[in-house]
């Protein structure tokens, strides 16, 4: 599996003959300086979190270009439609669907799922992580935005990830230090990638407290540069 991360807590996974975009913010994410068409290009699948801009991204648009379908979960998909989203595949929290030689699962998140429009603000469902399985590849969960929450060590019970992207960024999730103590209490990856940080001022602007925290836990971090494949 090759994996790029855009900064905050967008990336492509690219596995087998699928391209599957989580949380494409490209477009007015201040961590990426790319070509937003080239990182969308040939996306199959768009898998997203939760119902807030810097997560939706450019979700639409890359839609539009690709085809690509919109996994999310009800109320999101929902108000992604009435935007004019062809080829959505909503979902909720708990659920699987077969996405024809992956598989998504939806698990719990805490935080929140609301868009803006003007003055008024418009609840879209609940937060998730996503589980993402592929026969031959490494079991790949994206947190989303969340606080740690004892029901992680179920999800590591049910699912054994082997890759984590997790939200370090604080404020609006967790810290480095609770981020890496949810980390090596709850979890046995191979890998963890940190994300959700280094994009917004109010957020940690680096992943050194992190790696710091993960000193000796005997989990491999990667700290990627934005725009930088990684194979896994």
């Amino acid at each position: 599996m090759r994996v790029i991360w855009y900064g905050h807590s967008a990336f492509r996974l690219e596995f087998a003959d699928k391209i599957v975009l989580i949380d494409p913010f490209f477009t007015d994410n201040p961590a990426f300086r790319g070509d937003p068409e080239a990182a969308g290009a040939g996306a199959t699948h768009i898998l997203l979190t939760h119902g807030h801009s810097d997560h939706v991204g450019d979700t639409l648009a890359i839609a539009e270009r690709t085809g690509a379908k919109i996994v999310g979960n009800f109320e999101l998909c929902m108000w992604l439609a009435g935007k004019g989203a062809k080829a959505i595949d909503p979902m909720n929290t708990g659920g699987t669907t077969d996405q024809g030689g992956f598989s998504v699962s939806f698990v719990r998140a805490d935080h929140s799922s609301t868009m803006i429009e003007g003055d008024r603000f418009i609840p879209l469902g609940l937060p998730n992580g996503i589980v993402v399985r592929a026969p031959g590849e490494p079991v790949v969960y994206h947190l989303g935005d969340t606080d740690l929450f004892g029901d992680m060590a179920l999800i590591q019970e049910r699912y054994r990830p082997d890759l984590l992207m997790v939200p370090i960024g604080d404020r609006f999730t967790m810290g480095p230090e609770s981020a890496a103590f949810a980390v090596r209490r709850f979890f046995e990856p191979k890998a963890v990638i940190p994300c959700h940080y280094g994009s917004f001022p109010v957020l940690a602007p680096t992943a050194d407290a992190f790696v710091a925290a993960m000193e000796g836990s005997g989990v491999q971090v990667v700290v990627p540069h934005v725009g930088t494949a990684v194979t896994l």
